[in-house]
């Protein structure tokens, strides 16, 4: 592969690129200082909330606005993103006591919030503002005010919101983490408020989704022929039989591999018994563990298959690489 031209490498799209995300990650970098004691009285309120986090902006800082809102509702927070022209025209009615209002506005003086000010106060709801003006009515009126803003915007105008959102989009996320880690968030809470997307199929996918069980999960007697396990193997068609005694207890498993071993190894195929050439001890799992934790063990082990147990290793089912792909865990 032939390395950039320096022309390349110094175009004014490329000079341009890197001056945006140098500008904006020093953004974020310079608020790091700035998590102080106000930050903390911040997540308390936030902690001591027995309603929702209602969270508000207008223009870009209302973009990044519902992108808090939906961070937070989903790790753990219960939130909702407000319009604040809407508000002052009757949704303000969605806002109790109980309720947090978070505002975002860089200069702390958007008229459409200011408005809401007075109804909050008069509601007795926790007023938290974002802004990048400490100074401003916003900052000033609110109960907690965090800076989020930028000294310089990533516009070449210094006017367009930028970085300036960068660093509020940047807070919001560390406010959503803080709580996490406070509430002590669950990988099990957060599956169940994503049911629908890949995250939520790995997560909460258990083994027993996605197993084959009874006549489908291919099993022959530890009495029996190499030709009854090829025979078994070829019906079931997962590359693979288990080997269990009379109770259905695991004696061992037989694959694909097993039997190139025993070809490599000249044995008679009629007269050679499958627990000679049978793996013993194989790897198993219990059905109602987490699918995502078959496909650990099968990339830990270089297998393609796994026997499913009960608490007396007796087999229940098996599953193989192509189950979980079917069941979108991978």
């Amino acid at each position: 592969m032939s390395k950039p031209s320096d022309a390349m490498a110094t175009s004014p799209a490329i000079a341009a690129a890197q001056e945006v995300l140098a500008i904006e990650a020093r953004a974020v970098t310079d608020l790091i200082p700035l998590i102080d004691a106000k930050f903390e009285q911040a997540i308390h309120i936030i902690l001591q909330c027995r309603g929702r986090v209602v969270v508000s902006g207008i223009g870009k800082s209302g973009h990044i606005a519902r992108k808090i809102a939906s961070t937070f509702a989903s790790t753990g927070t219960p939130a909702f993103f407000v319009h604040p022209a809407e508000a002052s025209h009757g949704d303000l009615g969605m806002v109790t006591r109980d309720d947090v209002f978070l505002a975002l506005s860089n200069s702390g003086e958007s008229a459409e919030l200011l408005t809401l000010i007075p109804v909050l106060k008069r509601q007795g709801a926790k007023l938290l503002a974002l802004t990048g003006n400490a100074d401003s009515t916003l900052g000033r009126e609110a109960d907690v005010h965090l800076y989020a803003g930028a000294t310089q915007e990533a516009c070449p105008l210094n006017l367009a919101p930028t970085a300036s959102t960068t660093a509020a989009l940047a807070m919001g996320d560390a406010i959503a983490v803080a709580l996490m880690r406070a509430r002590g968030f669950t990988q099990d809470e957060f599956a169940l408020s994503h049911p629908g997307g890949a995250l939520g199929r790995r997560l909460l996918t258990l083994v027993r989704d996605v197993m084959r069980s009874g006549p489908d999960a291919p099993r022959v007697s530890a009495k029996a022929s190499l030709t009854d396990a090829l025979l078994e193997m070829s019906r079931g068609r997962m590359g693979m039989t288990a080997v269990v005694d009379d109770d259905q207890t695991i004696k061992g498993i037989f694959t694909d591999g097993d039997l190139r071993r025993a070809i490599e190894k000249g044995r008679d195929l009629r007269k050679t018994a499958i627990t000679g050439i049978m793996t013993a001890n194989p790897r198993t799992i219990g059905p109602e563990r987490l699918a995502a934790e078959a496909v650990e063990i099968m990339e830990r082990g270089k297998v393609n298959q796994l026997l499913v147990v009960d608490d007396g290793n007796r087999l229940l089912g098996a599953l193989n690489i192509h189950d979980l792909f079917r069941g979108k865990v991978v």
